[in-house]
């Protein structure tokens, strides 16, 4: 039985003022990334979200691609929609885009929420089997006050309200596609906190799932602190893999060769069942090794005649879907190729640059180095070349 299709929505069109300086909060740093990238990634990589869609502010595209740089190619990420004046405009804007994938279920989050954890949109989209919609929440324990008036240090407690029954929302919050598009132009006009409550006032049955209390929001600039050692600790929650790949192929009559998805001309080609790309396959039993998935042999045999000519990107798009299929990522890679001939020094930025778009990383976290062996041995006679290489991946422990 096919499984629902669920599309989720990020909502990042907010200036995010309350942040302080340094532009909307989303664009802005928290390690070595934006936090819409962190946020991004959590959905991209997640094995039941087909697809996702990020609604933005019509003045940010250009911090927006700077963001997402390294995540933009991701086949699941849809093209950015422009948002509306206020969270409910943009949010609406966002489900309307999706009217014609028409998908099952759609999850709509907060960008400023970059530690959503997998299972927390496991238990969202396992609650809309059986409820028109679903949030991820934390049950109240703090004591909860309530002040006669808004006015900050001088505010006085007006009264002490019971907990019981108290959750704080959070965000994943998912729906039934065609139902919460119906509420929500339903409630165009009015003023509501969430989605959830959008739809509440249209009589839809939403469901609490437990969240995570490391889901927080950043809302204040101090918060960026906070994030910063809730990220610490994800990074150490993760463990470091290093794998290693070698090929080599022969020359063969022809016209260019190809290396790191790069066709370079020459005076001879590189044989093999598929396109020969040396790079490419090196690198992609680096990465199979690093996960310890076996090579490209087994999983695409070259007794296969379906791969006969097949372009190398297939094998290292496979490598990297296996790597993200265990909320993993491609860290580093480094390839060396050796032969006398062709240059490569030429190419090199292109040929990052391919495999920067297959992997979905940034080109500054790919080498692409050559060298000679002094006219030894085969590739030094020039019968072929050859091609070592090393990933360097994360996976969560």
């Amino acid at each position: 039985m096919k499984k629902p299709e669920t599309i989720a929505i990020i909502v990042a069109a907010g200036r995010g003022a309350r942040a302080g300086a340094g532009g909307p909060k989303q664009y802005r740093a928290l390690g070595e990334r934006a936090v819409i990238a962190w946020t991004a990634e959590a959905f991209l990589t997640h094995d039941d979200i087909d697809a996702v869609r990020i609604i933005i502010h019509r003045d940010d595209h250009d911090a927006y691609e700077a963001a997402m740089d390294g995540l933009l190619a991701h086949p699941k990420l849809l093209p950015p929609v422009d948002g509306g004046a206020q969270r409910q405009d943009s949010v609406r804007i966002g489900v309307e885009s999706l009217a014609a994938n028409a998908p099952a279920y759609v999850l709509i989050h907060d960008a400023a929420r970059p530690f959503i954890d997998a299972p927390s949109i496991a238990r969202v989209i396992a609650a809309l089997q059986t409820h028109d919609g679903a949030i991820a929440a934390l049950p109240m324990h703090d004591t909860i006050k309530r002040a006669d008036r808004h006015a900050g240090a001088d505010a006085v407690i007006d009264a002490t309200v019971p907990r019981d029954g108290l959750w704080r929302a959070q965000t994943p919050q998912g729906f039934h596609f065609d139902k919460i598009l119906s509420a929500h132009r339903a409630a165009q006009g009015e003023v509501l906190t969430d989605d959830a409550a959008v739809a509440e006032a249209a009589q839809m049955r939403v469901a609490l799932v437990a969240g995570s209390p490391d889901n927080m929001k950043i809302t204040q600039a101090e918060d960026f602190g906070m994030a910063e050692i809730l990220l610490r600790r994800k990074v150490n929650e993760m463990e470091y893999r290093t794998g290693h790949g070698y090929d080599v192929h022969t020359f063969e009559d022809g016209a260019a060769v190809i290396l790191c998805g790069v066709e370079i001309p020459h005076d001879k080609k590189l044989k093999g069942h598929s396109d020969a790309d040396a790079g490419m396959h090196a690198l992609t039993d680096a990465i199979l090794g690093a996960i310890g998935e076996g090579d490209i042999g087994d999983h695409f045999p070259p007794s296969d005649p379906q791969w006969k000519g097949a372009p190398s990107r297939i094998f290292l798009t496979k490598a990297h879907e296996l790597v993200a299929a265990r909320a993993g990522r491609i860290i580093h890679c480094d390839v060396t190729l050796i032969c006398e001939a062709p240059k490569i020094g030429p190419h090199r930025e292109k040929m990052r640059a391919a495999l920067g778009e297959i992997l979905q990383i940034e080109p500054s976290r790919i080498s692409v180095k050559a060298t000679t062996t002094e006219q030894l041995g085969f590739t030094g006679r020039r019968e072929g070349i050859a091609a070592m290489a090393t990933a360097t991946i994360a996976l969560p422990q």
